[in-house]
This record gives structure tokens, C-alpha cells and sequence, in this order.
């Protein structure tokens, strides 16, 4: 492609986000030859501020700015229910459709002994460690219903046996394989209302 230097960086840096190709990464880069200097400039604050300001929040994992993040400072939320999630994008997913008011935990992945991920590569320890201090009553494991997802639950499932807290998981609505993240509104809140008790 015969176009300045900078340009060429700039579709290249693009193209390293996922979902964006070539022909995305090129539209998306002359659309910013377009932006005012105070656009760009705002822009480009943002992105060096989401690797300065953004952190995991030191009781969840969420991500936050502070030490706490705002679910977790919240004092209207339920405090004896943990749902159980893979990553942020969940936890930000499930607060935008309005489906769940208690305190969630970020595992940050999923065992998956073929990928060479065990119980100490995710925040699981965490979760132990708030079983014990918190007077938790259930929790909610929303993890996809994969191999790895189940795996996960299993896990968790037997380091609670020997406790008196009630364990569910989402139900009905979501099909095997599914990814959490693609789900709608509805789907989500027929899973929480319909969860199932498996411990």
C-alpha cells in the first residue's frame, strides 16, 4: 500500500484488535485523518488511560480505577450471593441487562488442562479466601457451558461440599457451546430466575 508511514502503523495497530481485518482496520484509520486535533487527542488519552488507570479490583477481580470497584462498594447490593464469572466483559454484560443485584467474583479464565491452565492460573484461591471471611449463602457459577466451563464448576463444587452454601448455575436458554457474551437480555434473566441447584 503506497500511503505514509504513520498511516501503515496506525492500520497495523488496528488489525491487532480482534474482529478487525484489513479492509476494517484501513476504513477505521482514514476515518481518524478526519478527526479534529482535540478528537484525536481525547482518543489517544483514552487509550494510554485504559493501560495507566485500569486495575482488578482487590476483593472481585473486576476491573476498576480504584482499589475497590463500584459493585463492590455498593452497599445496596446483596451481600450473601457471589456470581461466579470468566472475565469482566460478564460482569459488565450482566450489570447492562439489569438481571442480578448481589456481588460477583472474576475468575479471569477457565481450567483447561489442554491449554495448560490450572486452578492456581485463575482467581479461584480469591474466591476461597472470601467463602471463608464473607457470610455467604449461594453462589451463582455463569460460566459457559463448555468443557472448560464445567471443569471450573466441578472444581469449585468440591471445595464447597463440605460447606452449608447453597451453589446454582444458570439455566434454561442457554445452549451448549454458547458464549455468554452474545446472549440477550431475556435469555440472561430466564437463566438467573431459573438456575439450578447443584450443591
Amino acid at each position: 500500500m503506497s500511503c505514509p508511514k504513520c498511516l501503515l502503523s496506525l492500520i497495523e495497530n488496528f488489525k491487532a484488535l480482534p474482529g478487525i481485518g484489513e479492509k476494517t482496520a484501513e476504513r477505521l484509520a482514514f476515518a481518524m485523518i478526519d478527526f479534529s486535533e482535540e478528537k484525536l487527542d481525547d482518543f489517544s488519552k483514552s487509550v494510554v488511560d485504559i493501560k495507566k488507570k485500569i486495575r482488578k479490583c482487590s476483593l472481585c477481580g473486576h476491573i476498576t480505577e480504584s482499589e475497590l470497584c463500584d459493585i463492590c462498594r455498593d452497599k445496596k447490593r446483596k451481600r450473601g450471593v457471589i456470581c461466579v464469572v470468566e472475565d469482566s466483559k460478564s460482569v459488565i454484560l450482566f450489570e447492562k441487562n439489569d438481571v442480578f443485584d448481589g456481588k460477583y467474583h472474576v475468575l479471569e479464565g477457565l481450567i483447561s488442562p489442554y491449554d495448560g491452565i490450572n486452578p492456581e492460573d485463575i482467581n479461584i484461591e480469591k474466591l476461597l479466601e472470601r467463602i471463608k471471611t464473607e457470610n455467604i449463602q449461594e453462589i451463582i457459577i455463569a460460566l459457559k457451558p463448555t468443557l472448560e466451563g464445567e471443569t471450573t464448576t466441578l472444581y469449585i463444587l468440591e471445595f464447597l461440599k463440605e460447606t452449608n452454601i447453597s451453589v446454582s448455575k444458570m439455566a434454561q436458554g442457554i445452549p451448549i457451546g454458547a458464549d455468554i457474551d452474545y446472549l440477550d437480555a431475556l435469555t440472561l434473566e430466564a437463566a438467573f430466575v431459573e438456575r439450578k441447584k447443584i450443591s
